[in-house]
């Protein structure tokens, strides 16, 4: 009943220290990932950090490589975020719209709603800590930047958090096993949503047709 004619592009957004990162690690391990499955690997300015590769997480370059890219018309959408330039490749993402599969994309609010605009069929997944004190507590454990920085990040994911109305789902992740399997289920049942059902061959199963 589900159209299977067009690609997934799966948006996963959340504040800094709402674990989108590691729910996307989580889906796309071998034992989870189902076929066709591939992620959107993003462009940052930022440096890699400890256990980070390059073109796993992120593709790493320099601030003038962006820019050559930014020039091209490279990117479906960049933002700078924290003093650093991020940006989602537009070539994967056409390539699933015209053959097929689901590409899961951890992009940063600001990314996600110009995102949208660009493909609205986009499924909106955005998630969210259990509570502040928890979100204080993981940027904390980062330790990869200054008290300043860390009063600055956390503050800005406060008021991220105040659009979670503007997604299509919302997942508290306070166990990540949870969260995981909650975000997996939303992606494959997400087909079934009524507006997303050929309506003649329902029409046709009830004998109306």
């Amino acid at each position: 009943m589900a159209r299977t004619d067009r690609g997934r592009i799966v948006i996963i957004s959340s504040p800094s220290g709402g674990g989108k990162t590691s729910i996307c690690r989580r889906i796309l391990t071998p034992a989870r990932r189902r076929a066709g499955w591939t992620f959107s690997v993003s462009y940052t300015t930022r440096h890699k950090r400890p256990g980070e590769r390059n073109g796993r997480e992120y593709h790493f370059v320099e601030s003038e490589a962006f820019a050559r890219l930014i020039a091209k018309g490279f990117f479906a959408e960049h933002f700078q975020v924290h003093q650093y330039n991020y940006g989602t490749p537009r070539q994967p993402l056409e390539k699933v719209e015209q053959k097929g599969g689901t590409i899961i994309l951890d992009v940063d609010i600001q990314g996600a709603f110009k995102l949208r605009q660009e493909y609205p069929d986009a499924i909106m997944i955005f998630v969210l800590p259990p509570s502040i004190a928890e979100l204080r507590k993981r940027l904390k454990r980062r330790g990869t930047e200054t008290a300043e920085q860390r009063r600055i990040r956390f503050e800005r994911a406060r008021q991220e958090m105040l659009a979670y109305d503007q997604f299509d789902y919302v997942v508290v992740n306070q166990e990540l096993e949870v969260a995981a399997h909650q975000v997996l289920s939303i992606i494959e049942a997400h087909p079934c949503r009524i507006e997303r059902v050929k309506k003649e061959q329902i029409r046709s199963i009830i004998g109306l047709a």
